[in-house]
């Protein structure tokens, strides 16, 4: 039952995502005639130089890299996909006939920045459920698995072509705003996808060491490592204590540790992700 609730609860989020970039092409993008990488960026290209539309484009084109992806990547794959290539130029096309299209403000700045943290943000909700958002992601994945090439190198050399073949209809400034959308939402999917795995790192190094260690244990109820260390000046040989916790744990540890020695030495470091027990497996007590 819990596996079908996470099956459902990915799907939601998958069609949320999609709802959420054509919600951005619709009422930013498009009235304002920006330009912009990917799949949208070639659909845009195709719009003002064959008057192709856009969703049409977008339905075709998905189509094509989808059984590309399912040819070279396997099935899995291709049902991971299936669901955006499908359902994002279908929400588009009802999306275009809704007062929306009109757009939601004629500054181009303001269209850039709002456009560029809600496809950000709908990437990588897509992505945080396990799937894609198909069209121009596939051909960087199936590169890397014949060719070896890096995922995000070619992802960005395809959104930089597809920008500069934009420049045959767009001005310069265009181009500009175009540019700043893509950095834009680059660094919200970094964000995203960061979301709730970032941690707090911490080394103590301190002659009390055994005192801190049970406190670590027994008061924030997390685990530790005891490294063996030498000092550089005295070469005093010493145990330095290596605990991961939450962020919002950083005070009451710098509290406990200083409670026990004042003179403690401690570094602290932030680490984007953390696996295992405590934190992506559940705790076993003994």
């Amino acid at each position: 039952m819990e596996k079908y609730g996470r099956i459902i609860k990915n799907v939601l989020l998958v069609l949320l995502g999609n709802t959420m970039y054509a919600l951005a092409v619709v009422a930013f993008i498009l009235p304002n005639s920006l330009i912009t990488g990917g799949t949208t960026g070639l659909a845009l290209l195709f719009y003002h130089q064959l008057n192709v539309p856009v969703a049409w484009f977008i339905s075709i084109f998905n189509l094509i890299m989808f059984l590309l992806g399912g040819i070279v990547l396997g099935r899995v794959f291709a049902l991971s996909t299936l669901i955006s290539t499908f359902y994002f130029p279908f929400i588009l096309g009802v999306l275009q006939n809704t007062g929306l299209a009109q757009g939601m403000t004629t500054d181009n700045l303001l269209s850039a920045i709002y456009a560029g943290i809600m496809i950000g943000l709908s990437i990588g909700i897509v992505i945080r459920a396990g799937a894609s958002t198909g069209g121009m992601d596939i051909p960087p994945l199936v590169l890397n698995k014949k060719l070896g090439f890096s995922i995000s190198v070619v992802m960005y050399g395809f959104d930089f072509c597809i920008l500069l073949s934009q420049m045959l209809f767009a001005n310069r400034e265009q181009v500009l705003y175009g540019i700043l959308l893509v950095l834009i939402y680059t660094v919200v999917l970094d964000k995203v996808l960061l979301v709730g795995q970032s941690r707090t790192q911490v080394k103590i190094i301190s002659e009390k060491y055994l005192a801190i260690n049970q406190r670590i244990i027994q008061t924030l109820d997390r685990g530790s490592t005891l490294i063996q260390a030498e000092t550089g000046y005295q070469r005093k040989k010493s145990l330095v204590v290596l605990t991961v916790i939450s962020n919002r744990e950083l005070h009451k540890l710098n509290e406990l540790v200083l409670s026990i020695d004042p003179k403690a030495f401690m570094i602290i470091n932030q680490v984007n992700e953390v696996k295992g027990r405590g934190f992506s497996m559940e705790k076993q007590y003994r």
